[in-house]
């Protein structure tokens, strides 16, 4: 770590300690009111592993964090789940709507929407496999998992870096309503409510929504203009209908509508705009690192073949609508036959600023439909029998229409228009078992094939209108087999020892910016990740749990941006594969309760990684060859290169309800996290800083009452950071940056 890093990780600390008596947290809004807190850790449910089971009985890597406390954190997307769990990165591309998902430095660098993300985001069990549909708003939330490590043979989806479960809350048995809503820094506000109870005997329901308006805490560096201002809101219903003993039946329905302003990127080098035709342009001098700075303008070309009016602020207004019929019956005793029906429609519209300027060198508009449909099947056994075993079969078919326009013409002299249709049908079947071989000794084994198949039709980059080539369809296929096997070793109550083998995979697809070259949108291969891995997880004592795990991948046909060389047009950028690579690493999670109603957790994660048989083309080394007049190029050997991953990532928690007599608690919390100097693929020059944040709460409420206020502090030492860092010409170097301190109020009611 830098000095700096050190004299702030000690200013930390003891700004936590100051925050004890004073600090803070509020409940959800259907929480029952806290008194005393126990000395004894929470024994938390979770369905990790399609059967309900204490998270300490997970033969995984594994990390849960409840409704309340995603609450209390002001965790509002999957994007902020980075700063929560150790060795997860979500890095948003451009700053934009589509997340990069890194767990243990398995990722995947794409900005383009068509391809399927290493790691999995569920929603009661129900697959989000474009990784721009998870951008939606969390709310009415009971626990999030986050399960580190390739999944395939207990769910519908197969990757190979994890899987993130949102599991909401379901109807109560008896009515009960309740709002939380804050306002804060930036004129934010935020409301969140539920109603929920029975209708009859069999039948229960629950409504919930949430919005977030305003916000805005950037402006236009020459108009003063504000940019930023939230507008979601989100809603969902749920019927569960129990019509007898063994059946169970949920509908969910749900949608919103994202029409918020995009955070705006900054200019962290000056930038020496291109003036097209008239030589250079003027010099932007650089944004402070705040990020408080930004600029955007549209040509009104441009804007007239986007669809907007020449004066529109970079923005979204994104759509969604979808739903869910889950049927689970009992087969008898011991089986039980589960159904998931599931369909989800996106319908996205975004425009950003790339130059981060009124220039015209990189405007971008996305317009998107997306819709995916979904049907599992599967059995599974009941109780707590010798042989465990679930298995079952799964179909998705996904469809996607895609719009990508760029705005080059002060930088290049035109404007691009690539366009596309893309399918995905894939089909599997899977299944684990998990037999006691002894009260102490357990063996797990599970398996999956699954066929794929992803069609790109039509795909056609115009450049000022012009198509540049027409043989636009391309194909690919995947057929392969994924599996696990593993071993838990229970010697003594409260100890789990556990060892794992696996093999996971990732879909191949196709490569589809803007590109004058039809080699760019040919297939690559998908990838294969083999996984070993050795855990524990402890409860030393009834306020002392600790759990830790170790891991090495053994990576192949990784896909990473590349360049491959056409001999009619040069150097092309493309996803490729990278035969071999290797990342290990671990993870040590620790939870006390020293005394009632103090709680601490903290957690850290490792990991490291290389290549160990990649020869990548020199992109600066291509030419013409003057003997045959095509061009030609040199290879550089990347074998032994670092991969781009952070090395450390630490998170930990305090809180300590304070009690106020007999009849008054004040609660208080506080988190803070460190992630590691993440490097960039495209050089140092890159690369994000380390960074510390932390955030604080703190809650008043009655002991046997129905309400709370309180007030949070987000980033509360205002740390400077970015999201991301990237370019879009050599001569613009842009950051997308993380939110600056806020500070706000809480008050909930519950009925």
């Amino acid at each position: 770590m830098t000095k700096s890093t050190l004299l702030r990780s000690s200013s930390l600390a003891l700004a936590l300690s100051a925050l004890l008596p004073s600090a803070v947290s509020a409940q959800p809004a259907d929480s029952p009111p806290v008194a005393e807190k126990s000395d004894n850790l929470d024994d938390i449910i979770v369905t990790a592993q399609r059967r309900s089971q204490s998270a300490q009985d997970v033969g995984v890597a594994l990390s849960v964090l409840t409704g309340d406390e995603l609450a209390k954190r002001g965790v509002t997307n999957v994007n902020q789940l980075q700063f929560q769990t150790p060795s997860l990165e979500v890095v948003p591309a451009f700053g934009g709507g589509q997340p990069q998902f890194r767990l243990r430095g398995v990722g995947f660098e794409d900005y383009a929407t068509n391809n399927t993300p290493t790691v999995g985001v569920y929603v009661d069990e129900v697959a989000y496999p474009v990784p721009v549909m998870t951008q939606g708003a969390l709310f009415d939330v009971d626990r999030v998992e986050v399960l580190r490590g390739p999944q395939g043979t207990l769910y519908g989806r197969n990757t190979t870096g994890g899987a993130i479960n949102f599991i909401t809350r379901k109807p109560t048995d008896r009515l009960s309503a309740g709002i939380d809503a804050e306002y804060g820094s930036f004129n934010l506000f935020k409301a969140e409510g539920h109603i929920s109870g029975p209708i009859s005997d069999t039948l229960k329901f629950r409504l919930s929504g949430v919005t977030e308006q305003g916000g805005a805490f950037q402006h236009n560096r020459v108009t003063g203009d504000s940019l930023g201002d939230a507008n979601r809101l989100f809603g969902r219903a749920l019927l569960e209908w129990t019509p007898s003993a063994g059946v169970d039946v949920t509908l969910n329905l749900h949608g919103g509508r994202d029409h918020s302003e995009q955070t705006g990127l900054y200019l962290f080098q000056p930038f020496q705009t291109s003036g097209y035709g008239v030589g250079s342009g003027p010099i932007i001098p650089a944004d402070p690192q705040t990020g408080k700075q930004t600029g955007w303008g549209l040509s009104p070309s441009f804007a007239a073949l986007a669809g907007y009016s020449a004066d529109a602020k970079p923005e979204r207004r994104n759509d969604s609508i979808g739903g869910s019929l889950t049927a689970a019956v009992d087969l008898g005793s011991a089986v039980r036959l589960t159904s998931i029906t599931a369909y989800d429609h996106l319908k996205r519209r975004e425009l950003a600023d790339w130059d981060a300027s009124s220039s015209h060198e990189s405007d971008v508009f996305w317009g998107s439909k997306i819709d995916v449909f979904s049907q599992e099947l599967r059995l599974s056994s009941l109780g707590d029998t010798r042989l465990g075993w679930v298995g079952g079969v799964y179909y998705s078919h996904q469809k996607l229409g895609e719009q990508f326009l760029t705005d080059f013409s002060q930088s290049l002299g035109f404007v691009t228009d690539t366009s596309y249709r893309q399918t995905a049908d894939s089909i599997s079947g899977f299944g684990q078992l998990n037999f006691k071989l002894t009260d102490v000794v357990s063996l797990v084994g599970g398996l999956r094939y699954e066929h794929e198949t992803r069609k790109l039709r039509d795909f056609r980059t115009a450049i000022n209108g012009t198509p540049t080539f027409t043989n636009g369809n391309r194909d690919a296929t995947l057929d392969e087999v994924s599996g696990k096997a593993g071993i838990e070793i229970r010697p003594a109550s409260g100890l789990l020892l556990y060892a794992n083998a696996s093999r996971g995979v990732k879909s191949g697809g196709f490569t589809v910016y803007n590109s004058p070259n039809a080699n760019q949108i040919d297939a690559f291969k998908p990838e294969i990740l083999y996984a070993y891995e050795v855990g524990f997880k402890a409860d030393v004592a009834r306020s002392v749990r600790i759990n830790g795990s170790a891991f090495y991948y053994d990576y192949r046909d990784q896909q990473v941006l590349g360049v491959v060389i056409n001999p009619q047009r040069g150097a092309i950028g493309r996803i490729v594969n990278a035969p071999k690579s290797e990342i290990y690493g671990g993870e040590l999670e620790v939870e006390i309760v020293p005394v009632p109603r103090l709680h601490f957790t903290q957690s850290i994660g490792y990991k490291f990684g290389r290549y160990r048989d990649f020869f990548d083309v020199d992109a600066a080394s291509v030419h013409v060859d003057p003997g045959s007049g095509l061009y030609v190029g040199n290879t550089i050997d990347k074998s032994g290169q670092r991969l781009p991953i952070a090395n450390w990532s630490y998170q930990g928690s305090i809180s300590y309800a304070f009690p106020i007599g007999d009849r008054y608690s004040l609660e208080t919390q506080a988190d803070y996290s460190f992630r590691d100097n993440l490097p960039s693929f495209l050089g140092s020059t890159f690369d994000l800083p380390d960074r510390w944040l932390a955030n604080a709460t703190i809650t008043f409420r009655p002991n046997n009452g129905n309400w709370w206020v309180g007030a949070y502090g987000r980033n509360i030492f205002g740390e400077k950071y970015d999201l991301t860092r990237n370019y879009f010409l050599p001569n613009a170097k842009v950051a997308a940056p993380g939110r600056p301190a806020s500070f706000g109020g809480r008050v909930g009611f519950n009925f």
